[in-house]
């Protein structure tokens, strides 16, 4: 389960870039070809967050469709798979252009007292 080790990896990131302040909330961007598992991630993240500035913050996920264009015709097309075709022209040429990513998009946090 690889989605541990990447949300420990978030988890780190996020305190980082909190700067001593309690988070309570963090938005993520996965896509859906990714191969990461937004389940996953949700059922990792307290775990991961606990005894950090991170624990009991609110875990928001955006999944991101795949979308890909066309090399030869230049449509761009929904993907499912990282393998498609271009309803226009009907090549498989496609590059990928959205529907891998994993973004720390957003956290919001609070100042200690």
């Amino acid at each position: 389960m690889h989605e541990l080790s990447i949300t420990r990896s978030v988890v780190a990131i996020v305190a980082e870039h909190a700067i001593g302040q309690r988070v309570t909330r963090v938005r993520l961007e996965i896509g859906r070809l990714s191969a990461i598992l937004p389940d996953a991630i949700r059922f990792c993240f307290d775990i991961c967050a606990a005894d950090t500035p991170v624990a009991g913050a609110e875990l928001q996920i955006v999944e991101i469709p795949g979308r890909g264009s066309c090399n030869e015709c230049g449509a761009e097309v929904a993907l499912q798979a990282l393998v498609g075709r271009c309803p226009r022209c009907g090549t498989s040429s496609l590059k990928l252009i959205a529907g891998q990513e994993l973004n720390i998009k957003e956290i919001e946090v609070q100042p200690c007292a």
